[in-house]
């Protein structure tokens, strides 16, 4: 919200304001019927005006009409003292009402007035003959331009003779310091240790979590005897630092209670000049609300350091199993006609594990295993996951059997580890012989095919990409088959290489495929193994960004052999 804004709700607010004073005072009070006149009071004897100046509040004194029911049918202002003819000066608009010339009907002069408490405080202090209020009088006065003039006040009305004496205070003063008590639990007192009494402040009760019209501790053991035994050391060293060093102190109170009610007890000493402390003067706060915040913060700061350290821990044996089971490059397929590079990077926001894996080495009738796959999740569960389906695709690859079976195999093998042993995976078999790689997708992104400086992306196999394996079991899965010719490169890669947050999957593909023409066209040829490396470790980090949100595992594979 601008300062604009801000503006426009006050002016608003103040439209309503002004509409509501409008229909409140346009209709005017009904004139006085000439023949019911009340007789013209004496004048005020002078000693009464002089006793009324000085009292020490604005005053009015009003003289009830009376008929010969002894009903009252008006009120007359006779007089006010210099007080009230003060408070008129500083908050009555000086054009608003007349000028005052002498007693007259009081309503006549602040027709407002009869529609507050007033008139009925004014015939209950007359027929009662007893003091009535103090009662918060609240109206206003309409200004000939500009905003209207809202009085709001503490009056008291008492029977003085035949008159009545109207007094008031600002009562704004009292209400707020009350209303600033409730709304911050905040109140005062002052226990007089002499005679063991104390005299609070009016939310006294209240911060101290009382019901209404039980009494307050009217001395400091009463206090004592609200406070839980736990919290008793601490309200006795507070009174030790009061009472012997005479010095202020502070301490926190857990009180008695259906739930656990807590306050701040800030106290000095009161004493005259070299003599003993006689009272102890507080402050107290109700910090009940900010100490369960506090709690559940360091609670939640204790687990979030439990999680951080298991999540270490678990991070800690998931990188040794993966160090374990995955080697840094594979070596010794030169003799297949084909060099490989491998370049992983973990995610670095979560515990920096996944469950990326790749597997390339050779097998009996010379013809080479490849394959890449992403294992579901993080941390251990991911790792412990990836290397169950390397290790299983490594043994039923000596079986000879298609890449199609392998699939399958590793389908099943995965639906029978439970319904969170989800991964994907590309598995493939290159035949030296006829310069074929044989490959099937289980649900992973396709393998990019680099070839005369162009990539592109390899189709998928007859059917379309097979499913995730561990979703359903018993699947079937369809291989293709892809020539290779000399210095032609095919990619294996994890989706971390290329997905983003808030992504479309198409756009980052077709980055992939723009990065890896470029680079390839700007190192073409490449001659030997570190220049493969090299290519690889170039292409991850032209893709990588602070947008990754996954592992990263690329194996290139560049056919080296006429």
């Amino acid at each position: 919200m601008d300062r604009q804004a801000l503006r426009e709700l006050l002016a608003a607010q103040r439209d309503r304001i002004g509409a509501y004073a409008r229909a409140r005072s346009s209709t005017p009070r009904p004139p006085a019927d000439p023949a019911a006149a009340p007789p013209v009071p004496d004048p005020v004897p002078a000693p009464v005006q002089e006793l009324l100046d000085a009292f020490p509040a604005a005053a009015l004194l009003v003289q009830p009409v009376v008929d010969a029911d002894g009903r009252i049918t008006d009120f007359l202002y006779l007089t006010q003292n210099t007080r009230a003819v003060a408070y008129s000066r500083a908050h009555v608009p000086t054009a608003s009402v007349p000028r005052w010339s002498g007693p007259v009907r009081l309503f006549d002069r602040f027709p407002l007035l009869e529609d507050t408490g007033l008139p009925r405080m004014l015939a209950d202090a007359h027929h009662e003959r007893a003091p009535q209020g103090p009662e918060i009088v609240e109206w206003f006065i309409p200004r000939a331009e500009g905003p209207l003039a809202r009085l709001s006040n503490d009056v008291v009305v008492a029977p003085c003779g035949d008159h009545l004496l109207v007094t008031w205070e600002p009562g704004h003063r009292v209400r707020m310091a009350v209303a600033a008590q409730k709304l911050v639990r905040t109140c005062w007192a002052e226990w007089n240790v002499a005679d063991g009494t104390v005299a609070p402040s009016l939310g006294f009760g209240h911060v101290l979590g009382l019901a209404p019209g039980t009494p307050a501790p009217a001395d400091l053991l009463g206090l004592a005897d609200l406070v839980v035994p736990d919290s008793l050391p601490e309200l006795y060293r507070l009174l030790y630092d009061i009472f012997l060093r005479k010095r202020r102190s502070e301490c926190a109170l857990r009180l008695k209670g259906a739930y656990e009610h807590v306050i701040r007890v800030v106290a000095e000493p009161a004493r005259p000049r070299g003599g003993p402390v006689w009272a102890v003067r507080a402050v107290l706060v109700d910090i009940t609300d900010d100490t369960r915040r506090r709690a559940l913060a360091e609670a939640a700061g204790a687990e979030a350091r439990r999680q951080r350290v298991r999540a270490e821990a678990v991070g800690e044996v998931a990188e040794g199993l993966r160090e374990a089971v995955l080697p840094r490059s594979p070596g010794g397929l030169a003799s297949y006609g084909i060099d490989t590079a491998v370049v992983y990077r973990p995610d670095s926001t979560r515990s920096g594990v996944g469950g990326d894996w790749y597997k390339a080495r050779g097998l009996p009738a010379g013809r080479l295993l490849l394959a890449l796959g992403d294992a579901r999740g993080h941390g251990l569960d991911a790792v412990t996951l990836m290397a169950k389906l390397r290790y299983a695709l490594a043994g039923l690859a000596y079986t000879d059997a298609p890449v199609e079976q392998l699939t399958h195999w590793l389908n099943d093998l995965a639906c029978d580890d439970g319904i969170e042993s989800t991964a994907t995976a590309i598995i493939a078999r290159y035949h030296p012989e006829r310069r074929v790689l044989r490959w099937t997708c289980a649900g992973h992104p396709l393998p990019v095919l680099l070839r005369d400086g162009r990539a592109t992306t390899l189709p998928a196999p007859p059917g379309g990409p097979g499913l995730t394996l561990g979703v359903l079991s018993d699947q079937p899965y369809a291989a293709s088959e892809t020539p290779l010719a000399e210095d032609d490169i095919v990619l294996l890669y994890s989706d971390g290489l290329t997905e983003r947050r808030d992504s479309d999957p198409d756009r980052d593909t077709a980055r992939l495929l723009d990065a890896a023409g470029d680079l390839l066209r700007a190192r073409s040829p490449l001659r030997d193994h570190a220049g493969l490396q090299e290519y690889a470790d170039a292409l991850v980090a032209r893709l990588d960004g602070p947008h990754r949100s996954d592992d990263v595992t690329l194996l290139a594979l560049r056919r080296t052999t006429p």
